[in-house]
């Protein structure tokens, strides 16, 4: 078999090609103030195609609120010897906004090559591991060899805003995944690629809404202070952490979090007692706990505050997601975890994360699904860099895993 790291490095000024031409369309979500991932689709399949890709999938999410009306995801197919199970590598072709753009150094739309890293919005999130999918899967194709399980690459929109548009779609309405595939997605990892992501903390997002009585700041016998009712809950919802308190040394930090974080205007004087105060949480909570429990403890203290302070209060959940784990001892950690020691000579570590994945949606489907990479986690930053020897890196990994 052709070495596939000569291979890979041989490429290396197609990686930064590629990554140019995805970072100069942007591919940002309505909630961002963006028009989806169309055209960035439309160039990273004329580019798949361009490659000798020659099976290639389009999925369309309908979504009236992009020009295109729709969100596509992509899958490219190199198919094996075995059916019996599928190894996929999943990607996300949206990016976030670049946010306050005095902060960046370079055009965030304009790949900027120095030192050996890409700078550039996306160039890490996501694209660092979709390139590092394509020229793995190119390594197969181009020396016209046959992997031993059929290769799927999946290329997925709506990733950062809860996947509406993207995995949760495609679980709902394609037959795509089976229950003994093995899912690789490089969207998370550590700097030496060590970390194996096999469990997501639970999510639990809630916007909670106190409506009481406007008065003057003199008068507060004459009103219901609905900012003070709210500071008081988001303190008791806070100190769910002692009542939901369990630890597992897999998660950093190792113990469950309910965190207040954004809150609206209320009032625009200081001597006015607030009638409406709405604030958020953001809470991740340990696997070993069901969202259920964690929200009828979240009822019982709005109507023991709606009690006290003569108020009402009403809450929703902008996101929640629970699933569980994927085992150590699953045939996706172990493939992994023996690709990364046979490539690079590294004993990998099993790990929990606070943050979101689309592994989690698999998950409950009861698909094995890890998360990886080699990365300076610059996902959502001013100057976002990936580091050019991280895609060969992690390509070579694949690579190996593909020989399964």
């Amino acid at each position: 078999m052709t070495d596939s790291h000569a291979f890979l490095t041989g490429r290396k000024n197609d990686m930064v090609a590629l990554e140019t031409l995805l970072t100069s369309i942007p591919a940002i979500a309505p909630e961002g103030g963006g028009d989806g991932e169309t055209k960035k689709a439309d160039a990273l399949e004329k580019w798949l195609k361009e490659k000798g890709f020659t099976k290639i999938s389009r999925y369309e999410a309908p979504d009236s609120r992009v020009s295109s009306g729709s969100r596509p995801s992509i899958v490219a197919e190199i198919p094996g010897k075995q059916n019996d199970y599928a190894i996929w590598v999943i990607a996300h072709i949206d990016v976030v906004p670049v946010g306050d753009l005095s902060l960046w150094n370079t055009d965030p739309w304009k790949v900027v090559e120095k030192d050996g890293k890409l700078y550039g919005r996306g160039v890490e999130d996501d694209q660092q591991g979709l390139c590092s999918a394509v020229f793995a899967a190119l390594y197969y194709l181009e020396n016209d060899i046959t992997p031993e399980h059929t290769i799927k690459l999946l290329f997925a929109a709506d990733e950062e805003n809860g996947s509406e548009y993207g995995m949760i779609w495609l679980l709902n309405n394609t037959n795509l995944f089976n229950k003994s595939d093995i899912v690789i997605i490089p969207d998370g990892g550590d700097k030496e690629g060590r970390t194996i992501e096999i469990a997501e903390k639970n999510l639990l997002w809630l916007k909670v809404h106190v409506k009481g009585k406007q008065t003057h700041g003199s008068r507060p016998d004459s009103g219901a202070n609905a900012c003070l009712a709210a500071c008081d809950l988001s303190v008791r919802l806070h100190n769910l952490e002692k009542v939901f308190d369990k630890k597992d040394s897999l998660f950093e930090p190792n113990y469950s979090t309910f965190q207040p974080t954004k809150r609206e205007a209320n009032v625009q004087s200081i001597n006015i007692i607030p009638g409406e105060d709405t604030f958020y949480m953001d809470c991740r909570i340990l696997p070993c706990y069901k969202l259920s429990d964690v929200l009828a403890e979240v009822e019982k203290h709005c109507r023991d505050v709606e009690k006290e302070y003569g108020v009402k209060i009403d809450y929703s959940t902008p996101q929640k997601s629970e699933s569980p784990a994927t085992s150590a001892d699953s045939k996706a950690a172990k493939i992994l975890a023996n690709a990364i020691k046979k490539t690079h000579g590294i004993e990998p570590e099993f790990i929990g994360i606070g943050g979101g994945t689309v592994g989690a949606e698999l998950r409950r489907e009861g698909i094995e699904a890890v998360v990886w990479s080699s990365l300076d986690d610059q996902a959502h930053q001013q100057n976002e860099y990936c580091i050019i020897d991280n895609i060969i890196r992690d390509a070579e990994t694949l690579v190996e895993v593909f020989k399964n």
